[in-house]
């Protein structure tokens, strides 16, 4: 099963598209936090919350324990901006430096434009997001 990081935003309906492929990102997570902390942002996973609505869906899809869901903390929710000062900083470093993931650089700034749109969106708003995993 592949991986997909996801945007969640606060509220029901955000009023907007917060679709994210975010499998390019799921697939390079270990590198895309070497390059975070060398840029000195927040990695991405750093902005990883499981709540409820997630933890059901990981469920139906095969994955995790269903006693999870009897003992999760309250989600954490961020700031749109924050998350914004890593997509952007990480967008700039991998648009400088092309072939810093090899043939995954491309597909990740794809993703990573995809989460600059959600969190732009996000932030005028004033609605705040974590990221959650998805496997399929």
């Amino acid at each position: 099963m592949a991986a997909s990081l996801y945007i969640v935003v606060e509220g029901e309906d955000p009023g907007f598209d917060i679709f994210v492929n975010g499998h390019a990102i799921a697939r390079n997570e270990d590198a895309l936090d070497r390059i975070s902390v060398q840029l000195h942002v927040k990695p991405l996973l750093d902005f990883f919350s499981a709540d409820h609505n997630s933890m059901v869906l990981l469920l139906e899809q095969g994955v995790g324990n269903p006693d999870w869901a009897h003992h999760l903390p309250e989600p954490q929710w961020y700031t749109a901006q924050d998350g914004l000062n890593s997509v952007r900083k990480l967008t700039d470093f991998l648009i400088q430096n092309p072939t810093a993931l090899g043939s995954e650089t491309i597909p990740v700034l794809n993703d990573l434009r995809e989460y600059e749109r959600v969190l732009r969106k996000s932030s005028d708003h004033g609605l705040r997001w974590h990221l959650a995993v998805s496997w399929r």
